[in-house]
Formats: structure tokens, C-alpha cells, sequence
């Protein structure tokens, strides 16, 4: 790591304790900045809530712990007359404040999560059946509700929105992407921005997302051009903790070593990282946190397909990569196609990109044109005309009816790539097992991608609902409590979005919703506990 200057790591300590200075009280004396070679101490600052992702899991999540309530409009009737006849019943308080588990209850939608599935019928009320009803709710700002927290992100808010292909339309609807209590057509016209279709490009969304976090006053949470290294838990034996108490209120979990002749206290979490300052050096810094919350998305790391030759350089793995081959002009005049692997939404959007610029096409996915889970059979042709015509092209265009490879289009269903040659050659091998070797000027994997969670032990797998296997947002997603969003493995972490299997932006918002409403019950008893003088300590509220 490449240290700074004191006076560097001073200003960015500084501008994290310059809000938590007046909402955490008077104790905070020391920045909590330490040195790799320190041992962590008492006095350092210790935040409630540490948020790692500032994408819009991360955005939402803030909104809700600053205060922001959702409560049931007063005119508002919902379609689904028994979820009405519950909120009616407790219309005096915030969604935040009641049973989430007895209002998602006999909900039926498009996440595995209850708690997604309701909020978003609050936000956006029978829209599966294609009805364009407003939200039930609205929203008031408490601030006595109030949960100190810091929202970590790589870039600017917004995540893995701001690096998307800008040419391409959104598979939602621009009113799906929006977050609670700014309508996206709203903001739009207020941008004098000329949205033409309900889809929208990934840039618009980005821009949305960055102005929506100034707009709701969220920036003195949010730091941007952060990094993670590692999250670790803490422990200490009882003694030590005996002496801590004195100075810090934390909740503990006992633990018993095999032994039986050692008890360790779990204690706060530990976050590491450095963010990059505008000369590109890292200054390193050292938070605690009571609780953490995972809202890193699934972008960070390409799905690969492990085979020889796929690191060398004409290679890509990502859309952006293959737009800048394309805008630097690596394939203007090439008589080879490119060569797209995946059957999925990106590898279409690549197909088109490559379509649109004249560059011919070799398109090679492993399951039959026929396959019901093909993600095209689930898209309406009216709404989403461009990938039915990628679809078209792939049970049409097949090498078995055009023999001419160097059409615009040519589709190898049912074909796995065995191996990448130097010279640009592919070796392909179909199901019955006949290999053939195809040539081609750039190659573009295109198969999904996974969240990277290194800065976990053992990069998470052990909090996943198959303990020991990789993170990934369909086959192992984190496990956790389904109205709380708590990982089940792991207290006092949490997890939401495509994480726990929520790809769209939609149904994200539940998870805020879960883990605002968890955050909220423990810190009120911790409240109750101060005042009543059990509380042990002056720590932080």
C-alpha cells in the first residue's frame, strides 16, 4: 500500500467523523484511522451501521435508516383487499413499525423473499399483471429515528450502474428502477431529460441514483472511492471485556472453546480498506461497526468459463470492453466475426452492439433454442422487440441451416468452447460430442458474473445456504432470516439484493426495509436499556 501524507489521512478521517461527531455525542476523541501495525483500542469510533456497497441496495438502505417512513397514503385503497384490510388496521404507524411478517403473509410474486414481495406491491401495487397503479405509501422524514451509518462504494452512487453499457435500453422499466419517494418520470422531466420509452438506458438510471442520494440529503453518509479489505470479527477473552465494558456499550455473544478452559467474547466487526485519493495514493483506514450490511451486488467478477486460453488478451468478459474495442477501432475491417459465448440478456445486448456496428457474428451458448428457461421466453415481444429479434436470429441462423460462416449472424446452440488457440481460433464441441475449430478476431465470454466477497473469510462461503461453495446469486445466495435480512450463519450481518437473490432493483428495497425494521427494534430496546441504567456504559446510541 502506498501510505500518504498525516495531513491526508487527517482530512479523511475528518470528513468521516465531521456527522458522527454530533450524532454519536461528545466521547469520540481519537479518528478511527489506525495503522496495519495497531491493535485496535477502546477509543476508537465504533458506528452502528457500516453499509459496503453504494449501489441502489445501498442508497435504499441509507434513506430508510435516516429516518425516512413509509406510511399508508390516506386516500389510498390497495387492489389486494386483504393486505388493505391489515394496513388499515394499523394506519397510525409506519410500515417500519409493524408485523412485516404478518403483512407479507399469502403474497405471491417474483422474489423468494416475502418482505421484497410486499413492498414492492406497496410501491408499485399489481404491477406483475401489467397495471400501472401509484404507491399506497408516502413518506415522512423522522429524524429522532435516525440510525448513525456510513455507506462505503467503490465510485460515485449509483455502483455497477455507472459502468454499465450506456447504448443498450434497461430490462425493467424506468418506474421499476426508481427508489422510495422520487418518481424517476418526475425527476426526468424536472432534468428536462426526453425519456421516448417505460425502458431506459443504464446512464439515466446512474444519473438518477447519484441525484437521488444529494436530493434526499444522503451525501454526509456516503464515501465514495472506498475499497474494503477485509471484515473480521473481534473477540477477546472475558477479562479484557470485563474492563471494556466500563467504556463501551456493545453487544457480545459468548463463545466456548473446545477446551472448555477459555470463554471468548464475539464483539464488533472490524472494517478495513483505504480510499484513493485524487494524487491515486490509498489512505488506509480502521472502522467498528455493531452491525455490517452486504449490498455489494453480483458485478464485481465475470463468470469464467476455466478453460485453456481464455486469459489471453482478445479474450473480453464484459460489455464495456468489448464497446471500447469497438469505439478505438481494433475491429474495423476485420474479416473474422466475433466470437459471443452466453444466453443471456448480455450476450444479446452484445450480439446487437455487433449487429448494429456491421461486424459479423459467431454465437455459441450451451442449451437448446428451445429451452423453457431461456430468459427470452419470459420477456414480452411487445415490450422487449430488440431481444426477440436476437432470439429469432439464434433458432433461425443455426450453423446446421447456414453453412456460411462469414454471414452476419451464425448460432452454435448446444456447442461448449473447449479451448482458446493463440492464433484466435476457437475449439468448440457439441453435445453429441463432434468438435470443431472456428476462427474468429475477438472473443467475448459473456456468462453471468458473481458477487467477490474477498474480504470475507473464506470469501463468505461458510454464511451461503450451501456452506462451502461460492457465493452466487442463483445457486448459493447468502442465507438469512427472510423478514430480517440477518444472515442466519453470521449475527449482526446482513445482506440484500442480488446477494440473496434479488437481481432486480424492484425487490432490492425489501431487503432495506427488513433490516431498517431489525436495526430499529434493537436499537430502541438499547435505549430502553441506557435509560432504565442497565446499559453499562456511555457507548455509542
Amino acid at each position: 500500500r502506498t501510505y500518504s501524507s498525516t495531513e491526508t489521512e487527517g482530512q479523511l478521517l475528518n470528513s468521516f467523523v465531521q456527522y458522527f461527531g454530533d450524532s454519536l455525542g461528545r466521547k469520540i476523541k481519537r479518528m478511527p484511522l489506525i495503522e496495519e501495525t495497531v491493535l485496535p483500542g477502546d477509543s476508537l469510533l465504533t458506528l452502528p451501521v457500516v453499509i459496503i456497497g453504494n449501489g441502489p441496495s445501498g442508497i435504499c438502505l441509507s434513506y430508510l435508516l435516516s429516518g425516512y417512513r413509509p406510511y399508508l397514503s390516506p386516500e389510498a385503497i390497495h387492489p389486494n383487499p386483504i393486505l388493505h384490510t391489515k394496513l388499515e388496521e394499523a394506519r397510525h404507524l409506519s410500515i417500519v413499525d409493524q408485523d412485516l411478517e404478518y403483512l407479507s403473509e399469502g403474497l405471491e410474486g417474483r422474489s423468494s423473499n416475502p418482505v421484497a414481495v410486499l413492498f414492492d406491491t406497496l410501491l408499485h401495487p399489481d404491477a406483475d399483471f401489467g397495471y400501472d397503479y401509484p404507491p399506497v405509501l408516502h413518506w415522512k422524514l423522522e429524524q429522532h429515528n435516525y440510525i448513525p451509518h456510513i455507506v462505503l462504494g467503490k465510485g460515485p452512487p449509483g455502483g455497477a450502474w455507472h459502468s454499465m453499457e450506456g447504448s443498450m435500453l434497461t430490462i425493467s422499466f424506468g418506474d421499476w428502477m426508481e427508489l422510495p419517494g422520487l418518481s424517476f418520470k418526475e425527476w426526468a422531466a424536472s432534468k428536462r431529460r426526453n425519456i421516448k420509452s417505460d425502458r431506459v438506458m443504464p446512464e439515466e438510471i446512474a444519473c438518477y441514483y447519484k441525484h437521488y442520494v444529494k436530493l434526499m440529503g444522503l451525501q454526509k453518509n456516503f464515501r465514495d472511492n472506498v475499497y474494503i479489505t477485509s471484515v473480521s470479527r473481534l473477540y477477546r477473552g472475558k477479562d479484557d471485556e470485563d474492563r471494556s465494558q466500563r467504556n463501551e456499550d456493545i453487544s457480545t455473544q459468548h463463545l466456548e472453546m473446545e477446551d472448555g478452559q477459555k470463554s471468548l467474547i464475539k464483539r464488533n466487526w472490524e472494517v478495513r480498506g483505504y480510499q484513493r485519493a485524487t494524487d491515486g495514493s490509498h489512505v488506509p483506514f480502521c472502522l467498528f461497526a455493531e452491525n455490517v450490511a452486504l449490498a455489494t451486488g453480483t458485478f464485481d467478477s465475470p463468470g469464467r468459463l476455466q478453460v485453456e486460453g481464455e486469459d489471453f488478451p482478445f479474450v473480453l468478459h464484459s460489455m464495456s470492453d468489448f464497446g471500447a474495442a469497438i469505439s478505438k477501432g481494433k475491429l474495423r475491417g476485420k474479416a473474422d466475426p466475433v466470437l459471443i459465448v452466453g444466453a443471456g440478456l448480455t450476450a444479446a445486448d452484445a450480439v446487437l452492439c455487433a449487429y448494429n456496428n456491421n461486424i459479423p457474428v459467431i454465437h455459441v451458448f450451451r442449451r437448446r433454442v428451445t429451452d423453457t428457461s431461456l430468459i427470452f421466453k419470459q420477456l414480452p415481444k411487445k415490450l422487449y422487440p430488440e431481444y426477440h429479434k436476437v432470439y429469432h436470429m439464434m433458432c433461425t441462423q443455426s450453423h446446421t441451416v447456414d453453412s456460411n460462416q462469414h454471414s452476419a449472424y451464425t448460432s452454435f446452440p448446444e456447442h461448449n468452447v473447449v479451448s482458446f488457440k493463440p492464433e484466435m481460433k476457437c475449439v468448440l464441441q457439441s453435445a453429441s460430442g463432434l468438435k470443431k475449430i472456428l476462427k474468429f478476431s475477438i472473443a467475448l465470454v459473456l456468462i453471468g458474473s458473481h458477487p467477490n466477497l474477498f474480504f470475507l473469510k473464506d470469501q463468505g462461503r461458510s454464511i451461503g445456504h450451501h456452506s462451502n461453495q461460492p457465493i452466487t446469486c442463483k445457486g448459493n445466495p447468502i442465507e438469512i432470516d427472510p423478514y430480517t435480512y440477518e444472515c442466519t450463519k453470521e449475527a449482526n450481518l446482513f445482506a440484500l439484493g442480488p446477494l440473496v437473490g434479488d437481481n432486480f432493483v424492484r425487490f432490492l428495497k425489501g431487503g432495506a426495509l427488513g433490516i431498517a425494521r431489525c436495526l430499529a427494534i434493537r436499537q430502541k430496546k438499547k435505549h430502553e436499556l441506557i435509560e432504565s441504567g442497565d446499559g453499562g456504559g456511555d457507548g455509542v446510541p
